[in-house]
């Protein structure tokens, strides 16, 4: 019991951090599990689902609020169905000990650009 809610607490801060920077709830959710004993693999692919329903009820209150372009949803979104399907059927394929480093390399380089710009 005390696992299921120490689960819920996490997925509630994922969906939060998610929610408030759009997406960025993976960014927590990876290292989160891959902290929890979860191959890198596994953890990317977990946490790709889990913070698909936030990512979902982030953007309907994004879209009641104005917020959500379609002009620009619509064909980012084709891109970045085509894009994931792609990469879900290679990331079996990508050593873990890569997967770890391109991950770390993304953030690094994403925290860089939201300081300097």
């Amino acid at each position: 019991m005390a696992f299921r809610a120490k689960s819920m607490l996490a997925g509630g801060g994922v969906g939060i951090i998610n929610g408030l920077l759009g997406g960025g709830g993976g960014m927590v959710a990876v290292p989160a599990l891959c902290g929890a004993g979860l191959p890198v693999a596994s953890a990317h692919a977990t946490a790709i689902a889990v913070v698909l329903p936030a990512s979902l009820a982030s953007a309907f209150v994004y879209l009641l609020y104005g917020l959500l372009p379609l002009a620009v949803f619509v064909p980012v979104c084709v891109g970045t169905v085509l894009g994931g399907f792609f990469g879900a059927n290679v990331l079996d394929r990508v050593p873990q000990k890569a997967l770890g480093i391109a991950f770390a390399a993304l953030m690094l380089a994403a925290g860089l650009k939201m300081v300097i710009s």
